[in-house]
């Protein structure tokens, strides 16, 4: 149905927009599947989990993993975190658009003082908070959202340091109409991220159908330098190849060079075939047929 990003700098007040936003999407009408992923989901400690890049680096990995686990057309997904990286909010932007989803960034706009005094009050209190080191380096290398880049739109921006946030709020209010909306086909205020090619996952079939498809012509080609060395480089006409297999009939000596590139270029056109169609035959036996009428076109008589 939908994937919400929320941004923001470090204790800036993100995982309360997204506990705000979720139980305002569960307020609506019908009440729609809402689900949020975050580091405590996982146990992670926040000082731990930004330690180093690397750290970092598997931190992200996991929430996009979970994300990528949880997308489907029923559930609204909340992803609370940092989210601090242009980059990586272009790769959940991404699995939104393989699911074929709605995708929306909310920023909680805190300014960087605000953040470092609300930091120093969790510390105060026990909750969990950010080392000073830790926290100085978050905040230098946030990126902020721009609605300009489509993985940050549409945008809507929360300033918790200045109005708080809650459920009335105009930006949580557009957040919640968004995301809840039935479509219109006319207005088109709603946008559904469209799936591409570069988005979808490959079949599964396509890969053992093009291996197959690889190892068969080879095998062709093969015999046709074998057939044509006991010809001693005349004609090959009525040449069978197999059973079930069309006979090969070609009019001149073809060079290696020459079959190889005409088997790359038979295995190329077989696979931009399978992008808009059915996948290319999965038996080795159909593979080889095809190639041979491919050949007998190419190079046959006339």
């Amino acid at each position: 149905m939908a994937l919400v990003v929320i941004c923001g700098q470090p204790c800036s007040g993100k995982s309360t927009a997204a506990a705000c936003l979720s139980e305002a999407l569960r307020q609506t009408e019908p009440e729609p599947s809402v689900r949020t992923i975050d580091e405590t989901s996982f146990h992670l400690s926040r000082n731990q989990s930004y330690a180093n890049m690397t750290e970092e680096k598997n931190l992200r990995g996991v929430l996009r993993s979970e994300v990528d686990r949880s997308l489907s057309k029923d559930s609204i997904v909340i992803v609370d975190s940092l989210n601090s990286i242009k980059g990586y909010r272009y790769e959940l932007w991404c699995l939104a658009r393989a699911a074929g989803i709605r995708y929306c960034v909310v920023h909680c706009d805190v300014d960087e003082q605000s953040c470092r005094t609300w930091n120093v009050e969790r510390c105060e209190r026990g909750e969990p908070s950010y080392d000073d080191n830790i926290f100085e380096d978050l905040v230098r290398r946030f990126e902020r959202p721009d609605s300009k880049n489509r993985w940050d739109s549409p945008l809507f921006e929360l300033w918790p340091a200045k109005e708080g946030i809650d459920k009335s709020s105009t930006a949580m209010v557009d957040a919640v109409t968004y995301l809840t909306k039935k479509v219109d086909s006319k207005t088109r205020d709603v946008k559904i991220l469209q799936p591409t090619i570069a988005t979808q996952t490959a079949r599964g079939s396509e890969a053992n159908s093009l291996y197959e498809m690889d190892r068969a012509t080879q095998e062709i080609t093969n015999a046709i330098v074998e057939a044509q060395s006991r010809a001693l480089g005349g004609p090959l006409n009525g040449v069978s190849l197999g059973p079930g297999i069309p006979t090969i009939d070609i009019s001149r000596s073809v060079s290696l060079p020459e079959l190889r590139r005409l088997r790359r270029t038979f295995i190329k056109l077989a696979g931009q075939t399978s992008l808009s169609g059915p996948p290319p035959p999965s038996d080795a036996d159909s593979a080889k047929r095809m190639f041979v009428d491919y050949l007998n076109r190419e190079l046959g008589s006339g």
